[in-house]
């Protein structure tokens, strides 16, 4: 059978509610036989969401359960909406077998019928009914398509409105005009997606408790070329703090090649040649683990501007003081040092594989920035992917 693609929409509310770790946690374990595919925030326009509601007009449901997505939409997805935290919206997107119906079943559940709490809207949505059986209140936590055929009509509008309605949305959440924003950027590492698990979410969750705003995210495969820019200042990171370990083993190593003695002197010599070999050999294990291809096997120097074979997740932070309220959430660079409740103290195996990465400045957050892509413009590659997705079925 033919993989299918549909998406999820974290709404508004989620977002504002912190919610959104929550439920890509949900997402990923639920419907487990699903791949996620692409991931991308969204600020709708007024064209946006009145092509959005039509679609939702034509569908063949009850008339009142109608009528309260059309209006929830309305009135939340618009640019003028009253969430003070803006419009946002996180958009996943899905490939599996039969994947509107594996989605909505398993992980996202029905918007009004009786909860089922280990679905997203049983835990996340409300339904509440008046003394008339009529929809009072109402909150899906996450929009889906109901069906394939509604499934296209929205694929094609996330596609069509890509550029136009999403990407990096600093724009999109106010602060008061003493306010001094930073944004700043998180990369969730590779091994946070090996596997299926709730890593990505809950990681996410522990940087929600910063009260800043997601303003920006990506699923990336960084290039080789993309991870020696990335991680450049390492190297001379290495050749100093680990001269010192070089030296020990040099010594070592030495004293029991020989059975005379070395003079220092010329140790410090042996030792500073090492240091730059040892220095390399410590950058390109990072850059390996963070694409997957280790440089040094790399003969074309055309193929390190080819993506890589692992993802990352990168995200955008907002708000006043954003880079140390995102670093003090990260913990030590030591798992082992990590304050508790801190991501490297609950999911760092390492130094290496300590979950997750965050620019140590503003400066650096616009560098680290413009080299994977997320500092201007976010380059879309939502119409793409759903191009690809109707040449594959012929539509």
């Amino acid at each position: 059978m033919a993989q299918e693609l549909t998406y999820t929409l974290i709404t508004p509310y989620s977002l504002s509610k912190s919610r959104t770790g929550a439920i890509i946690s949900r997402l990923l374990t639920l419907a487990e036989d699903l791949e996620l595919a692409a991931v991308r925030m969204y600020a709708p326009s007024d064209a946006f969401v009145d092509r959005y509601i039509a679609t939702i007009r034509e569908m063949a449901m009850k008339p009142d359960v109608k009528e309260a997505f059309a209006r929830y939409i309305d009135e939340n997805l618009r640019p003028n909406t009253l969430n003070p935290a803006g419009n946002r919206c996180v958009v996943l997107f899905f490939r599996g077998e039969s994947v509107v119906e594996v989605l909505k079943k398993h992980a996202v559940g029905s918007a009004v019928d009786e909860p089922s709490g280990d679905t997203i809207r049983g835990a996340y949505g409300d339904c509440i009914l008046d003394a008339d059986g009529r929809i009072k209140y109402f909150e899906p936590a996450v929009l889906v398509a109901p069906d394939p055929e509604t499934n296209i009509k929205h694929l094609k509008l996330l596609a069509e409105f890509a550029d136009t309605d999403g990407g990096i949305l600093e724009r999109v959440v106010k602060f008061p005009a003493s306010a001094k924003p930073e944004t700043t950027l998180v990369l969730l590492k590779p091994d946070n997606f090996s596997r299926k698990s709730t890593r990505p979410g809950n990681i996410i969750d522990i940087f929600s408790r910063t009260g800043l705003r997601i303003v920006g995210m990506k699923l990336i495969s960084m290039s080789v070329a993309q991870g020696e820019e990335f991680y450049g200042p390492l190297v001379d990171v290495f050749r100093r703090k680990l001269r010192g370990v070089v030296a020990g083993k040099l010594r070592d190593a030495v004293s029991k090649a020989f059975e005379f003695e070395v003079e220092d002197a010329t140790v410090e010599k042996m030792v500073d040649l090492l240091a730059d070999v040892n220095a390399r050999h410590e950058f390109n294990r990072i850059v390996e683990y963070m694409t997957g291809v280790n440089p040094a096997d790399v003969k074309d120097p055309a193929d390190k501007a080819k993506l890589g074979k692992v993802r990352c997740m990168a995200l955008l932070y907002r708000g006043e003081n954003a880079v140390a309220k995102i670093r003090e959430r990260l913990g030590a660079t030591d798992p082992g040092k990590a304050a508790p409740g801190t991501v490297r103290s609950a999911f760092g195996r390492d130094l290496m594989r300590n979950a997750a990465h965050a620019s140590d400045s503003v400066e650096n957050s616009i560098r680290e920035r413009r080299i994977i892509g997320l500092l201007d413009k976010d380059e879309s590659l939502i119409p793409d992917l759903v191009s690809d997705y109707f040449c594959a079925v012929g539509d």
